[in-house]
């Protein structure tokens, strides 16, 4: 099966270009000037419109335990909303309980996912128990192609881990050449300020935000950074919301540390006003870390612009909010923390090319081509290129569309987005060179994703 793109404006990380796609099968062909190529069996006339490489979200939960709950996507309802977005990839997280084995873990997280994905995906392997088992186990995670450890500065006697067990795994990192991603919140304080706040009275949902100050943030992303410049192992700081934390990342990277660090569309668009909203309505919008006030999106934009922020993932972690946000009613600690959004990542930034905020080509590099690097997939995906998967976006940055519950793909009750009125939407997807979303609607299957074994980080240096 040959497909031609033909007409479009193809954007890469390094500049754009007028040219005609051709995919064979399930990969590109080739990219040559328009009408460079004869006939080919099906024809998508992408006049007028961007074709780029597919979103990568390096940083997704779909069925995850939590607060005695689960995520409400499960791998077939979220890697499609996903692709009805213009992502073509997730990597997800397989997440070790206390006493259980890392392999134990990974199989159950392949039952979950094998047959039931949209779109290809990966994991990151979640490390909550650190031990000489353990520790030996990363090596054959490593093998199988789960190549990134995740660890915990928050959740205390959940996924909290000392700053000895977090050494002990950075060493090991630094041995195998993995990559450690830190949840860097400091967890105990944070503990003591949330049981004072319950303690005074206070249950809203904003004191979620307000128990949780950036200043702590700031702080755990700094002894992170220590932790890793003993050790010698690259680190990659997660869903960073805090100017405090990124002014940590941005000092490391200019003394030419192995330091990375992802932010996501919540961050960048919402504040701590919306926890703040009447009622029990601020408990949508409870996540780790939490909102920050407005004044901190500015320097995140700033940090995209820099490469002090690299990737932009959505930390997609949908909880309903009829039956699952209302169990933390009488207590902002028990509200499940997470917020949907791997539908609206591609669409949210580029909102910020349309305002000047960054440019169309660091646009596809936060979103789909560092990731890919980052996380061992280049240049199989993240790229336009031929040889590289057929994952491909064909984007009108003219549509207009507006957010709402209402005609979203996740599976939750409501929209962190409510109302809001972009500039630019998905018109067609192909994944692996089939189309799953078009003027048709989605034509995909939940059985056609497959699963990726990773390479390492393309940036250690």
């Amino acid at each position: 099966m040959r497909t031609l793109i033909k007409g479009g404006t193809v954007l890469s990380a390094t500049g754009t270009s007028v040219a005609d796609v051709l995919v064979d099968g399930e990969k590109i062909a080739a990219v040559a000037a328009p009408g460079v190529f004869g006939e080919a069996d099906e024809v998508i006339d992408a006049t007028g419109k961007y074709v780029m490489p597919g979103g990568i979200d390096a940083h997704t939960h779909m069925e995850m335990p939590f607060g005695g709950t689960f995520s409400h996507d499960t791998f077939g309802t979220g890697t499609t909303a996903a692709a009805w977005g213009g992502t073509t990839t997730i990597i997800d997280f397989a997440v070790q309980a206390k006493g259980t084995t890392l392999q134990s873990t990974l199989d159950k997280w392949h039952e979950k996912a094998d047959g039931n994905c949209a779109i290809d995906y990966g994991f990151h392997m979640i490390i909550s128990d650190v031990n000489d088992t353990t520790l030996k186990e990363m090596e054959s995670c490593i093998g199988a192609g789960v190549t990134s450890f995740k660890m915990f500065m928050a959740y205390p006697g959940v996924f909290y881990s000392t700053d000895g067990e977090i050494l002990l795994a950075m060493q090991k990192a630094r041995e195998t050449g993995s990559t450690i991603m830190m949840h860097a919140e400091n967890g105990i304080a944070i503990d003591q300020l949330a049981a004072q706040a319950f303690a005074a009275g206070k249950t809203e949902p904003v004191q979620h935000g307000l128990t949780r100050p950036p200043e702590l943030e700031g702080e755990a992303t700094s002894r992170a950074i220590q932790l890793a410049k003993v050790t010698g192992s690259p680190l990659y700081i997660v869903h960073l919301s805090a100017a405090q934390a990124l002014a940590a990342v941005a000092e490391a990277r200019n003394a030419g540390q192995n330091v990375f660090a992802e932010t996501c569309p919540q961050y960048l668009y919402l504040s701590i006003e919306d926890m703040a909203k009447p009622g029990f309505e601020g408990s949508k919008y409870v996540a780790s870390p939490p909102l920050r006030e407005k004044s901190h999106q500015r320097d995140l934009w700033r940090g995209l612009r820099t490469n002090d922020l690299s990737v932009v993932s959505t930390d997609h972690c949908p909880f309903c909010f009829e039956d699952q946000k209302v169990l933390g009613a009488d207590d902002f600690r028990a509200i499940p923390n997470g917020m949907p959004g791997v539908e609206h990542r591609m669409d949210l930034l580029h909102q910020g090319v349309v305002a000047g905020e960054i440019t169309l080509e660091r646009w596809v590099e936060t979103c789909s081509t560092t990731p890919a690097r980052m996380f061992g997939l280049y240049p199989r995906k993240g790229v336009i290129a031929a040889g590289a998967d057929a994952d491909i976006v064909i984007y009108d940055p003219k549509a207009k569309q507006t957010l709402s519950a209402e005609t979203h793909h996740m599976n939750v009750d409501y929209s962190a987005y409510e109302g809001f009125e972009l500039t630019g939407r998905v018109e067609t997807v192909l994944s692996r060179g089939s189309v799953v979303v078009s003027a048709a609607g989605f034509t995909g299957s939940t059985t056609h994703g497959r699963f990726l074994e990773r390479d390492l980080n393309q940036y250690l240096s």
